[in-house]
């Protein structure tokens, strides 16, 4: 008896073992078969931003190629708002089965979780799936002010109050301005703006004297004199730009603003699935015209993988969180 007991408890057990391996293969075979099945319908690209900026540019100058490759239409569906926070709400809930994807400037993960009161997702409801790009700011001056490099606009912020114009509060140049004034010890009073191109209006009308503006926004004026290009905030000189230094270069030592256009999902989106959707994507942006285009508007095509873009929004999460908190940054 004992026995015929424990060796219907083992045989329980291994019944209940193949069971469990069956269940587990059957996902595995489902997941499967969705991958290669997908894409059977539209796919639908957010921009958390509103038309024309530099997601929109990327964005568009790849769909054709991706519709290509995929042999499925991409809609891209613009849904501005709170500094990309509505858009990306919408992502984190929708159905987790290839059909939606985000498209946004880094700084919605790496900066609006230190500055908005709420956010009305989860970080972790989005899966990064590669840094598509990268950009950076340029520091340009009106001529009236009289400095050529920054080691001129240094000296200039200790012989009178200067202001700066950005394209908004928690932008990219805010940002970068308020980590070039902590690096160096300046003092200037921030101005912003509801975009770049007004605040590039008053810079080039002298009613702020300078501004860290992105490039494609004051190339134009650099080109014809209109405004002094003093230096870049990115780890590389500007593709557009290649006769200004980088921070860097021009003594800030260590000074480093990238930011980047990031491609994500929601979060239990199959791997197999991000994996051929950011291959297509990847492809599409690598191709030659894609990337002269981008070069153009000073976009630098990157296309990593999903576990280096992990690491690139982990480092930057700890950049802009200790800027926003020394400067007591704080929106609704």
């Amino acid at each position: 008896m004992p026995f015929f007991v424990s060796d219907t408890i083992a045989s329980a057990s291994r019944s209940r073992g193949l069971t469990l391996i069956a269940a587990l293969l059957a996902v595995c075979a489902s997941s499967s078969a969705l991958a290669q099945a997908w894409p059977q319908r539209p796919i639908k690209v957010v921009i958390p931003f509103p038309p024309g900026g530099p997601t929109d540019l990327v964005m568009r100058t790849a769909t054709e190629k991706i519709q290509t490759i995929l042999k499925q239409p991409v809609v891209i569906e613009n849904q501005p708002g709170a500094g990309g926070n509505i858009g990306a709400a919408t992502v984190a809930r929708a159905a987790p089965d290839g059909y939606t994807f985000l498209f946004a400037t880094d700084t919605l993960l790496t900066v609006n979780p230190h500055v908005y009161k709420s956010m009305p997702f989860k970080l972790d409801d989005l899966k990064p799936i590669s840094v598509l790009s990268s950009f950076s700011q340029t520091l340009v001056c009106n001529p009236s002010l009289g400095v050529k490099t920054v080691s001129e606009l240094i000296a200039k912020s200790k012989t009178m109050p200067l202001s700066y114009a950005s394209g908004g509060a928690g932008v990219p140049g805010h940002l970068s301005t308020e980590l070039l004034l902590s690096m160096t010890g300046m003092q200037m009073t921030h101005i912003p703006y509801k975009g770049p191109a007004p605040a590039m209006q008053d810079v080039l009308a002298n009613q702020v004297p300078c501004g860290l503006l992105a490039g494609p926004t004051v190339l134009p004026h650099v080109r014809s004199g209109k405004l002094t290009a003093l230096a870049v905030s990115g780890h590389a000189r500007s593709p557009s730009l290649p006769e200004v230094p980088t921070m860097d270069e021009a003594g800030v030592k260590g000074y480093e603003a990238d930011f980047s256009l990031i491609l994500m999902a929601p979060k239990q989106v199959p791997d197999d699935i991000v994996a051929k959707f950011r291959q297509a994507v990847v492809d599409a942006l690598r191709a030659p015209e894609a990337t002269e285009r981008l070069k153009a508007s000073d976009q630098i095509v990157i296309g990593s993988t999903p576990e280096q873009a992990v690491v690139k929004v982990a480092k930057d999460f700890a950049k802009w969180g200790a800027v926003s908190r020394k400067i007591g940054l704080s929106l609704d």
